[in-house]
C-alpha cells in the first residue's frame, strides 16, 4: 500500500499545452505535445494518445503532468513529462486538467 510520503514524491503540475505534433508512426502514442510549466520547469515534451477526443485544438488548454519522472525514449522522441489522463466508457483517454484558469507550475496537493 503507498503512503503520503510516497505520494508526496510524485511531483504534478499545471502546463499550457503550447504545441501539437501528430505522430502517426506511435504505436500507443499519436501525438507529441510540447507543454510549458512554467518558469521553474520550463517546456517539456510528452507522447500522448489523444485521439479520438483531442488534436491541434488542445493548443492553449491546461493540462496536468508527472514532471519529476525520468524521459523515456519512444521511437523517435524522448518523453519527457506523463501527461495525465483517465479512461472513457471505450477506453480512449480523456485529460485531466483543473476546471478553472489557474497559472502554469502550480503543483497539485
Amino acid at each position: 500500500m503507498a503512503t503520503i510520503e510516497d505520494f508526496k514524491k510524485i511531483d504534478v503540475r499545471v502546463g499550457r499545452v503550447k504545441r501539437v505534433t501528430p505522430f502517426p508512426e506511435g504505436k500507443f502514442s499519436t501525438h507529441v505535445l510540447e507543454i510549458d510549466f512554467g518558469e521553474e520547469i520550463g517546456i517539456k515534451k510528452s507522447l500522448a494518445r489523444l485521439t479520438p477526443h483531442y488534436g491541434d485544438d488542445l493548443v492553449g488548454k491546461l493540462v496536468l503532468g508527472v514532471v519529476n519522472f525520468p524521459s523515456r525514449q519512444i521511437g523517435p522522441h524522448q518523453s519527457e513529462t506523463l501527461t495525465l489522463g483517465v479512461p472513457d466508457e471505450e477506453g480512449n483517454v480523456v485529460l485531466l486538467h483543473p476546471e478553472r484558469d489557474v497559472p502554469i507550475g502550480g503543483r497539485m496537493y
